[in-house]
């Protein structure tokens, strides 16, 4: 089975995707597309802050209690029967795979998306570009030694504001 990485993320105009103390204040037109992206494909692989921030407000349910796989370094054993902790992303690509999950959705945080970028592991990235500027905060790669050229495939308007940006990780540099 053939399967394909697909990073989404929402962010500002200027790469951030969250604020320095994890606030996301993107539009509805924003998590709505979130929702609906995760929840088509049944599944997400989230770093360990990412999967605490989002389990503290009880965004799985919104996402429909999706196959959750968490990257974590210290890779505590707390899995469940929808939430499967793991210690690198080559780890988590197979535990989609045995769960026979052909599109994979990463969905964050920074150092989880640099991971998965700088072991080539992306197929597709999926922006959803919401009109803010923030001076600080997360940026949507952690920083690593990593390059790639991206092939633009599509630009939607999703609101008077907000964009999505859609390309395929054409190579390494």
């Amino acid at each position: 089975m053939k399967q394909k990485v697909i990073l989404y993320m929402a962010t500002t105009a200027n790469g951030y995707i969250a604020k320095e103390n994890d606030e996301t204040p993107w539009s509805d037109v924003i998590w709505s597309g979130y929702y609906d992206f995760v929840k088509k494909r049944g599944n997400i692989i989230l770093g360990k802050r990412t999967y605490e921030l989002m389990k503290e407000v009880n965004e799985f349910e919104k996402l429909g209690f999706p196959i959750t796989v968490v990257v974590s370094s210290t890779a505590e054993n707390k899995s469940d029967e929808n939430t499967i902790f793991v210690s690198s992303p080559k780890e988590a690509l197979a535990v989609m795979k045995e769960k026979r999950v052909s599109e994979i959705v990463v969905g964050g945080g920074s150092t989880l998306n640099a991971g998965f970028f700088k072991e080539g592991l992306l197929d597709e990235i999926y922006l959803d570009v919401d009109p803010w500027l923030f001076g600080k905060g997360i940026k949507l790669f952690a920083d690593n030694d990593a390059d790639a050229k991206l092939k633009l495939i599509e630009v939607s308007k999703l609101s008077e504001n907000t964009i999505r940006l859609h390309y395929e990780v054409e190579k390494r540099i």
